[in-house]
C-alpha cells in the first residue's frame, strides 16, 4: 500500500485554516485521510474525538518548516471514509495507525497524541517501539480509569446518546465551548473547521463509537485492549516524553497527567493552568516554543549508514 493523492474535499469557510494537500492511505478498500507537510525528523499527530487532523493545524504549520509533520484522520473521523458497519473498536484504531507507519516506512517517529489519540497513539507505540523514539501527549490517558464526566456518560445511554451525538451533533457543538477556556479563539473558521466532516447522522458514526467504547469494566470488548496499551507502556519508559496540559480541563484532567507521570518519571510536565481540553486551541503560542525546545533538548541519534 503507499500513499497517493486525490480530489481536495470540501473545505468552505475555512481553507485559509487548513490549506494542507489531502493524501489518501487504503485501508482494505477503505480511504484513510492524512496530510503530509514538510520534510526532516517525522512528527506524527493522532487526533482524538470528535476533532480530526484540524487540531493539529498550527502545530503543521510551524513545524513542517523544518520537520515532516503527518497527521491522520481516523475510519469514521475527518476526511477519512466513514463505513456504517464498520467496527469502531480501539483494536481497530490501533491496528490501522501501526498499518500507516509501517506501509509509510516511518521510522524515528516523534509521536504526538490527544485525547483517544494517546491510547491509540501509544498503542501503537508500544506494539513497534522500534520505530518511536520521542512522545508528547497533550490532556490524554493510555491506562484504565474510572473516570467517566457524566457529560460523557449521558451519551452512552440508549436512544438519548444516538440522538444528541448523531441526531443532533451535540457533542461536537458542545465541545466547542465546553473544551476551551478562551472562547474568542473559536472563530467562525475555527467552528467550521471542527464541525466540517461531521454535517450528518451517517458522518457522526464514529463520534457515537468512540463515546462507546470507552471500557469502564473487564466486560467491554476493549478492555483489554486497553489493558494491552497500558501494559506496553513500561516498553516506553526510557523515551523522552513531555506532557502538554490544560490545567483546566474536566475530561482528561491534572489527575491523569499524574498518572504518566509516574509511570514516566523522567517526563517532563508542561502545565497551562489556563487552557482546557483544546489546549491547542487555547495556548498554542506557549506551546510551540515548548515544544521546539523539547525537540532540540532531546536531538534524535544520527542514522546509521548502510
Amino acid at each position: 500500500m503507499s500513499e497517493n493523492s486525490q480530489a481536495t474535499p470540501d473545505r468552505s469557510g475555512f481553507a485559509e485554516e487548513y490549506p494542507f494537500e489531502s493524501r489518501y492511505f487504503n485501508l482494505d478498500g477503505r480511504r484513510y485521510h492524512y496530510i503530509d507537510e514538510g520534510a526532516g525528523e517525522v512528527l506524527l499527530c493522532v487526533h482524538g474525538n470528535p476533532t480530526w487532523s484540524f487540531a493539529w493545524r498550527n502545530v503543521v504549520k510551524d513545524l513542517s518548516r523544518d520537520h515532516r509533520v503527518i497527521a491522520v484522520d481516523h475510519i469514521g473521523c475527518g476526511f477519512s471514509d466513514k463505513p456504517q458497519d464498520y467496527p469502531y473498536r480501539l483494536e481497530n484504531h490501533i491496528d490501522n495507525l501501526c498499518r500507516f507507519v509501517t506501509g509509510l516506512d516511518l521510522r524515528r517517529i516523534t509521536l504526538l497524541a490527544h485525547d483517544w489519540g494517546g491510547a491509540i497513539g501509544m498503542g501503537a507505540a508500544g506494539r513497534l517501539p522500534e520505530r518511536f523514539s520521542r512522545l508528547v501527549l497533550f490532556n490524554t490517558g493510555a491506562f484504565r480509569s474510572r473516570h467517566l464526566p457524566w457529560r460523557i456518560a449521558v451519551c452512552r445511554w440508549p436512544v438519548v446518546g444516538p440522538l444528541g451525538v448523531r441526531g443532533f451533533n451535540l457533542f461536537a457543538r458542545a465541545a466547542l465551548s465546553m473544551a476551551v477556556e478562551r472562547p474568542e479563539r473559536m472563530t467562525a473558521a475555527v467552528r467550521r473547521g471542527l464541525l466540517a466532516p461531521y454535517g450528518s447522522w451517517h458522518d457522526r458514526v464514529a463520534i457515537q463509537r468512540f463515546v462507546e467504547d470507552i471500557p469502564m469494566s473487564a466486560k467491554h470488548p476493549s478492555y483489554t485492549t486497553l489493558l494491552q496499551v497500558e501494559n506496553g507502556l513500561v516498553a516506553l519508559t526510557q523515551k523522552p516524553l513531555l506532557l502538554i496540559w490544560g490545567e483546566r480541563d474536566w475530561c482528561f484532567t491534572p489527575a491523569f497527567r499524574e498518572e504518566f507521570q509516574r509511570r514516566f518519571p523522567a517526563a517532563e510536565a508542561f502545565r497551562l493552568e489556563d487552557a482546557g481540553h483544546y489546549v491547542f486551541e487555547d495556548a498554542i503560542e506557549q506551546i510551540i516554543p515548548r515544544l521546539r525546545g523539547f525537540l532540540a533538548a532531546h536531538p534524535l541519534a544520527p542514522m546509521e549508514s548502510t
